[in-house]
C-alpha cells in the first residue's frame, strides 16, 4: 500500500505532545534527545520538559511552538516506524504534505535536510516570525463560510490604508485572514454583514502577510547556508500547492515566499487526492487531529489515520 504523510502545523501544539510516543518507543526518544542537545538552553528549557511539561502560556510561542511541533511531528514517525518494525523505504512513502511549518516536517521526512537542520530552521524561523509579529499592532481572523472569493472581498472592503490579505485557505469554508489589528476589526464587522463568521485567532501576529517580510529575510540567509538534498518523494508547496521542484534553491525560494504568501492547504491536499491511486493511505503526525479534520471538509471519501499516540498504530 502506498502512503502519504500530513505533518501539522502551528496552533497543534499541546502539553504532553510526543510524550506516550518517547515512553514506548527508543527511536522517538532518540529524536528528542537529539533536539534537546541541538538547542539546549536557548529555549529557556530543554526543549522536551516544554512539550511534555509546558506551561501552556510558554509552549504556545511562536518561537517555542514551531520547533516543539517539528520534533514531537519527527519523534511520532520514527515510533511509528520503530513500532511497526519497518524502514523508512519499506513504509512505500510517496508524497509529504505539511500545513505551514509542517512543510518542513514534510521536507526532512523526504530526505531534503537532516533533522538537527531541519530544527535549526525552524527554531530560526519562529524566533524571527515571534520578532515580526511584536514588532506590530496586527492579528489573523478566520472566516467562517468563505471562499477565495468572498475573503479577497472582506479584505479589499476592509483594508483601507492597512494591510489585510488572506494568509490561509484550509478547507472549503474556512480561510483565515491577516493584517493590521485595525483592519482585522473592520474584516470582523463587514464579514458579518456579509453573513459571514468571523472569529479573532489568538496568535501573536499576522502570519503570511506583508509583515513577515523581516523574517523572511532572515529565514533566507539561513537557508542559502542549508544543504538541500536530493528529495525521496514527492513533497507539496503550501505556496504553489504543487509539488516541489528539485532544484534545491527552487526549494529554499517557496520556503521564503511560504512566510509572506497564503497557505493553499485545501489545495495542497486536492491535488495529493486526485494524482494518486484510490486506496493511497493518509497518515496524520503528532500533535493532534486537525488535518484529518480538514480533510473531512475538503474531500470526505478520503480518511486520515491519526498516529496522536502509539494506541492509534495499527
Amino acid at each position: 500500500m502506498s502512503n502519504i504523510i500530513l505533518c501539522p502545523g502551528q496552533g497543534a501544539q499541546t502539553v504532553s505532545m510526543g510524550k506516550l510516543w518517547c515512553e514506548a518507543s527508543e527511536a522517538s526518544r532518540a529524536i528528542f534527545e537529539q533536539a534537546d542537545a541541538a538547542l539546549g538552553d536557548s529555549l529557556g528549557a530543554p526543549l522536551s520538559t516544554l512539550c511534555f511539561q509546558g506551561p501552556a502560556d510558554t509552549l504556545n510561542r511562536t518561537d517555542v511552538s514551531q520547533p516543539a511541533i517539528y520534533t514531537a511531528s519527527v519523534a511520532c514517525f520514527a515510533g511509528w516506524l520503530d513500532g511497526e518494525n519497518l524502514t523508512k523505504n519499506e513504509l512505500n512513502m510517496i508524497a509529504t504534505a505539511g500545513l505551514s511549518l509542517g512543510e518542513y516536517t514534510a521536507l526532512h521526512l523526504a530526505g531534503a535536510f537532516s533533522f538537527v537542520d531541519g530544527l535549526k530552521l525552524v527554531a530560526l524561523r519562529g524566533k524571527a516570525m515571534q520578532e515580526a509579529a511584536e514588532a506590530a499592532d496586527s492579528s489573523m481572523v478566520a472566516l467562517i463560510g468563505a471562499d477565495e472569493e468572498s475573503a479577497n472581498a472582506v479584505c479589499d472592503k476592509a483594508r483601507e490604508s492597512d494591510i489585510l490579505v488572506a494568509a490561509n485557505f484550509n478547507a472549503p469554508g474556512q480561510v483565515v485572514i491577516s493584517g493590521s489589528a485595525t483592519a482585522c476589526d473592520r474584516a470582523e464587522v463587514i464579514a458579518g454583514e456579509m453573513k459571514l463568521r468571523a472569529t479573532r485567532l489568538s496568535v501573536a501576529g499576522a502570519f503570511h502577510s506583508p509583515y513577515m517580510e523581516p523574517a523572511a529575510v532572515q529565514l533566507a540567509e539561513a537557508l542559502a547556508a542549508t544543504k538541500i538534498d536530493a528529495m525521496s518523494c514527492t513533497v507539496m508547496s503550501n505556496v504553489t500547492a504543487k509539488p516541489h521542484e528539485a532544484d534545491p534553491d527552487s526549494i529554499r525560494q517557496r520556503l521564503v515566499d511560504q512566510l509572506t504568501s497564503p497557505v493553499r492547504w485545501a489545495a495542497c491536499c486536492e491535488y495529493l487526492v486526485q494524482n494518486n491511486e484510490e486506496g493511497t493511505q493518509f497518515h496524520e503526525l503528532t500533535p493532534g487531529k486537525t488535518l484529518g479534520g480538514m480533510m473531512r471538509r475538503i474531500h470526505k471519501p478520503t480518511k486520515v489515520q491519526g498516529h496522536n499516540e502509539p494506541i492509534a498504530v495499527s
